[in-house]
């Protein structure tokens, strides 16, 4: 199946239904799209993403602070991660916008949509990161501020840019933006980096992987559609499990 084609498959039908609630057959499934410009620029961040790189950055701090650090640095670091985040998420939004409309997954997202123009959502991201990077700098420390910028750089240069659509190693290696948190929230502490979080790090880096494969198992079909290399997409489940 040739790149820029979206087959009809199993996985993607999703029953319709009358409006007295009988089903009447199969058709495309959709998620549901956002309807404002607000829910639009919302969207771009991915908050579910982000949300799991939060909780992953706060037992960095615990642990880093041995005991609870003030609200004052937890609220500052949280809201710098946020934005990091949220800027590379709608970087990675930005420059995956011709494959995401090939996508049954991603088709209602804001720049598939048009409901964001695409010079609108760069400027938003760029916005989000120097924002990331005033905020950790000046509340916590110039490292933390340094660390989550280059989680940035790297999901989007390395990951997005070049090993996506290249690799089948694509989500093992940038997996690494994924573990980044942990490290930020460890120096937002200490100033410093040693063993301890780089073992943080390298547990959430090998986790990373198989999580995002389990997920492509389910959106193989996407993945082809799209010519994205994602393991699962191009060898049986059975292989991809081992």
């Amino acid at each position: 199946m040739a790149v820029g084609t979206r087959p009809l498959v199993p996985s993607r039908l999703a029953p319709s239904r009358r409006s007295d609630g009988r089903e009447t057959g199969l058709v495309h499934g959709t998620r549901r799209a956002p309807r404002t410009v607000v829910g639009g620029y919302i969207a771009l961040t991915k908050p579910r993403i982000i949300e799991l790189l939060l909780i992953t950055t706060l037992p960095a701090m615990v642990m880093a602070e041995r005991g609870w650090p003030s609200w004052g640095l937890i609220v500052t670091t949280l809201i710098g991660g946020t934005l990091a985040a949220g800027g590379a998420n709608a970087i990675n939004m930005y420059v995956d916008r011709d494959i995401d409309r090939l996508m049954e997954r991603t088709a209602s997202r804001p720049l598939v949509t048009g409901l964001i123009a695409p010079r609108n959502a760069l400027v938003f991201a760029l916005v989000l990161e120097v924002l990331a990077f005033g905020v950790l700098w000046g509340f916590a420390n110039l490292l933390a501020a340094v660390l989550a910028v280059s989680a940035t750089g790297f999901y989007v240069f390395i990951y997005t840019l070049w090993l996506k659509r290249t690799s089948r190693q694509n989500i093992v290696i940038g997996g690494a933006a994924g573990a980044m948190p942990v490290l930020v929230g460890w120096a937002a502490v200490t100033n410093s980096l040693g063993w301890a979080p780089v073992l943080l790090f390298l547990m959430i880096f090998w986790w990373t992987p198989p999580h995002f494969w389990a997920l492509a198992i389910r959106y193989a079909d996407d993945c082809r559609a799209a010519g994205v290399p994602m393991l699962p997409a191009l060898v049986p489940p059975r292989v991809a499990v081992r």
